[in-house]
């Protein structure tokens, strides 16, 4: 009986739980082999036929897979990398087609498919409690309240704090708290308070990577010391050949008020586990409507002693971590 609990026995490497009777969430680690995830799968698409017949639609939040769509044809891929948000867009495309599935037939049940980290399941599950919030009936109150507790209790403290910060915005547009900012946004500084300690002498040479939908839009010089001034990564340049990431943050400009974002270490990935960012370090960026040098910006100057090279590490600074993805190479777990 798989029903309701977690497999990890001899020769299986997965987790299946029903998160509600019509909802099942189904998890294999990362560092599973291809042979043992295609067994598994295998045994988990035997087990639905039996006990779901033709009834449940396979939401893939992996990169895409021939096998899952071979053994299920009802299967919607909406994949993103690991560890990162999704698109609003995305997120809201998921929760229709659930809704919809499981609205169309009293029999009909979700499988949500994932290989590697389980904060993408958490990003579906708790958007999904908020999207129902609006239209759910009384009686699915007790679904509800099972996905709450599986998002606390399983997932919650897997999710990336820019996974977390998505389904808030989610929420907040949901619920009318927040209204969606139209305008288009110009980011013209990034602040860095507090210098991380990468190599024990108090030095770091950061450069700044800024992606928009996976694409590189923008790539800074090295900066050497002192302070530095959409997907915003920042790395420390270890080594002419070598790069360390020291922060990742995922932001939607739609949800940008008063035109500035303010990240503290907990708000960051890598940064907030990281002993090497300052506790009181922050990120700080700031936006304004136009392209125009606004009010302050000579304040956003560097200090005598930061020097910027923009030459030399070239291949460094411009190497893409998404490339493969955007192709559709590789594994999307393996990029960071």
């Amino acid at each position: 009986d798989w029903d309701s609990r977690t497999c990890m026995e001899e020769g299986y490497e997965l987790d299946l739980t029903y998160v509600t009777e019509r909802i099942i969430a189904v998890s294999f680690p990362q560092s599973c082999s291809e042979e043992t995830y295609l067994h598994n799968l295998k045994d988990v698409t035997r087990m639905l036929k039996s006990k779901h017949a033709d009834n449940y639609l396979v939401i893939n939040l992996s990169e895409k897979r021939h096998d899952l769509t071979r053994m299920n044809p009802k299967t919607l891929d909406t994949g993103w990398p690991d560890l990162h948000a999704p698109p609003l867009d995305k997120i809201c495309t998921i929760c229709k087609a659930m809704e919809n599935w499981l609205n169309a037939d009293p029999l009909h049940v979700v499988v949500i498919h994932c290989r590697g980290g389980k904060g993408r399941i958490g990003v579906v599950i708790c958007s999904f409690v908020h999207f129902t919030d609006i239209s759910a009936s009384a009686d699915q109150a007790l679904d509800r309240f099972a996905m709450r507790k599986f998002y606390d209790d399983k997932v919650s403290a897997l999710m990336t704090p820019s996974q977390k910060r998505y389904v808030w915005i989610l929420n907040s547009l949901l619920s009318g708290s927040m209204k969606m900012n139209a305008s288009p946004l110009f980011l013209h500084c990034i602040i860095l308070h507090g210098i991380p300690n990468f190599d024990n002498s108090g030095v770091c040479r950061p450069f700044i990577k800024v992606y928009q939908a996976m694409q590189a839009v923008y790539y800074s010089g090295v900066y050497k010391y002192s302070v530095i001034g959409l997907q915003v990564k920042c790395f420390h340049k270890s080594s002419p050949s070598q790069r360390e990431i020291i922060f990742r943050l995922q932001f939607h400009t739609g949800a940008v008020q008063d035109y500035s974002l303010m990240f503290e270490k907990e708000d960051m990935e890598h940064a907030n586990k990281d002993p090497r960012f300052p506790d009181y370090g922050k990120v700080e960026l700031v936006f304004s409507e136009g392209p125009e040098r606004i009010q302050g910006a000579e304040l956003w100057q560097n200090g005598a002693d930061v020097s910027v090279d923009y030459s030399s590490t070239e291949s460094l600074t411009r190497w893409d971590s998404y490339q493969d993805l955007c192709n559709g190479e590789g594994k999307v777990q393996k990029h960071i």
